[in-house]
């Protein structure tokens, strides 16, 4: 695996120090529950990381390539970029589906090439780098792996319902909404999650996904058309 591990890296374009976080971010939790000599440790909390890792890295892109775009189109384009759809786009051109450590359900129903199950890894990977070699080895592999050009016509169908909630409610209180997972139903290979959003202590919305990105945009959704409604 050691040499194998060498070609990711290269992909990456970045050597790890510790790789050991790298196989950490590589590591569905399917196969660290049929594994439980691997200590139990999956990209779970890494991926929790890595998405806090790749709003600032491709927020500092953004703002810095583009100096004219206000603050409503910077949202937009970063929330497709590391939408679900946009992760895993960049995860397929890394083939990062060769590396994942899968249990046997994940990898009977096609988990290596699974949207969902890509996006996340590709969240801890940047999360693995970012610990691995701080914030400017984890927007270098970005700079060069993300493709930030404006001019790139949007994915079809998405549309951004966390950026219009935050702007609303962002507003209106001036703060935040907030997001929490309420629950996690069904095997690994066909979980699904629901995500409630709030704001000062009342539930705007929920909804239920396959990844918990699904879920938050659906979640979203449903505030807006909640808040929007007629009386």
């Amino acid at each position: 695996m050691a040499a194998d591990i060498e070609q990711l890296e290269e992909r990456l374009g970045y050597s790890f120090a510790s790789r050991e976080l790298l196989e950490q971010a590589l590591t569905h939790r399917s196969f660290g529950h049929e594994n439980p000599d691997r200590g139990g440790k999956d990209y779970e909390r890494l991926e929790f990381l890595g998405d806090a890792v790749l709003d600032l890295v491709i927020g500092h892109v953004l703002f810095e390539r583009f100096p004219s775009l206000r603050e409503g189109d910077l949202s937009m384009r970063r929330a497709e970029i590391v939408s679900e759809g946009g992760l895993a786009e960049v995860a397929r051109r890394l083939e990062l589906g060769r590396w994942l450590y899968l249990g046997r359900g994940e990898e009977q129903t096609g988990g290596r090439d699974k949207s969902s199950i890509l996006a996340d890894s590709c969240e801890a990977v940047f999360a693995a780098i970012y610990l691995d070699g701080g914030f400017a080895a984890a927007e270098r592999a970005a700079r060069a792996l993300f493709d930030v050009d404006a001019e790139r016509p949007a994915e079809p169908g998405f549309v951004d319902y966390k950026t219009r909630l935050q702007e609303l409610i962002q507003a209106e209180y001036r703060e935040p909404p907030r997001y929490s997972v309420e629950g996690e139903e069904g095997p690994d290979h066909a979980k699904s999650f629901e995500v409630a959003v709030s704001v000062q202590g009342r539930e705007l919305g929920r909804a239920t996904g396959r990844s918990k990105k699904t879920a938050e945009q659906q979640a979203a959704k449903n505030a807006l058309e909640a808040l929007e409604a007629p009386g």
